[in-house]
């Protein structure tokens, strides 16, 4: 019996549509192996929406998005459309894509891969072996809270203005999800916040550490931001699962990410309790190399398996890709930001060509 799903493309900008074509490519040749049946259907965001149509997310494409089954995101944005004003930037389509599917959750793997470990700025036996988890609420927290703007004071001085703030459902909502993706990693959670001076932070602390009550297998711990910060560089090994908030896993995604050696291998899910989810690549769109064959598909191909796992509870065709990523990978096949001595430089097209020829092979 066949299955079928409603995928929405989002190409985005830059590299986006020579990334995306790679991963609709792998997930044909799993589908048909699989006896799954995708439906591609794009549409617009970002720098290429605005061009188009006047606004970063025109509301056919957010209608698209609703009624697929899960969403493949590219990357949007670039030089071209900085001097916008907030509202109209390629950016707040990303905002308003997360917040008009509810996707409160986003998760960030950073797991060194054993073909790349010497990429890391850091030394081999701090990053070998690390394999992190960072799951950080999305829609609520700092970038959402109000009020917010830049205000004019009495004396005529001009103060720019945000709030964090946070319910306790919404931390108890992505509490949850800490606590169930780390039951089925290593079973240790660590929740990171600055409840020594932030009263929003002693709220978060208060609910997660009432939460642990339900998940006595998970081992829990907590952690203030910026200790995080420094005990990511320090010794990473020590995390399995952290969960956080917004403004707080947006800076520590990143920083997890670099402890791989290139973000151009790293993919992401963003999620919400019901409806499609969005999975992209955690890189940028990066217009200097657009349209010269020379981007990493690799990271828009893992997050097409997070797709398969996550969003479409398929985890069978989502490992056989990520086992494909690695036997290319371990053949010596290479884009440029992973390029080392002794290596095949490849193009993202023969990227692409090389992954299909180990998937068909299997």
């Amino acid at each position: 019996m066949t299955q079928n799903y409603r995928i929405t493309l989002l190409p985005g900008d830059g590299i986006g549509s020579e990334i995306i074509a790679v991963a609709v490519n792998v997930l044909k040749v799993v589908g048909k192996k699989y006896n799954i049946q995708f439906e591609f259907t794009e549409a617009l965001i970002g720098g290429a929406a605005i061009d188009a149509t006047g606004e970063p997310l025109p509301a056919d494409s957010l209608d698209i998005c609703r009624n697929s089954d899960a969403v493949l995101l590219a990357a949007i944005g670039g030089y071209k459309w900085d001097s916008l004003p907030s509202h109209l930037r390629p950016e707040a389509g990303l905002l308003g894509l997360r917040a008009g599917l509810g996707l409160f959750a986003n998760l960030r793997p950073a797991k060194i891969l054993p073909q790349l470990i010497d990429a890391s700025s850091l030394k081999r036996e701090v990053v070998e072996g690390v394999d992190i988890l960072v799951v950080r609420e999305l829609t609520g927290g700092i970038y959402f809270g109000k009020p917010k703007g830049i205000f004019e004071t009495e004396t005529g001085e001009k103060r720019g203005v945000n709030t964090m703030a946070y319910t306790e459902s919404e931390i108890e909502r992505i509490g949850r999800v800490g606590f169930e993706a780390a039951r089925k990693r290593g079973g240790k959670l660590c929740s990171v916040d600055k409840a020594n001076v932030l009263e929003v932070s002693q709220l978060w602390r208060d609910r997660i550490t009432k939460l642990a009550q339900e998940y006595p297998d998970v081992e829990l711990s907590h952690m203030y931001v910026d200790n995080a910060a420094m005990q990511l560089l320090r010794a990473p090994k020590q995390f399995d699962t952290i969960v956080t908030g917004n403004l707080f896993g947006d800076i520590l995604s990143d920083a997890a990410a670099m402890l791989t050696g290139s973000i151009g291998m790293l993919p992401s899910a963003s999620l919400g309790a019901s409806g499609p989810g969005v999975f992209e690549p955690v890189h940028g769109s990066a217009p200097d190399i657009a349209g010269q064959d020379k981007a990493n598909p690799l990271a828009q191909v893992l997050s097409a398996a997070m797709m398969l796992r996550y969003g479409l509870n398929e985890p069978t065709p989502a490992d056989e890709i990520e086992q494909g990523v690695l036997e290319v990978l371990q053949k010596g096949d290479r884009t440029g930001d992973i390029m080392s001595p002794g290596m095949n430089l490849l193009g993202c097209r023969a990227m692409g060509k090389a992954l299909i020829q180990v998937l068909e092979a299997k």
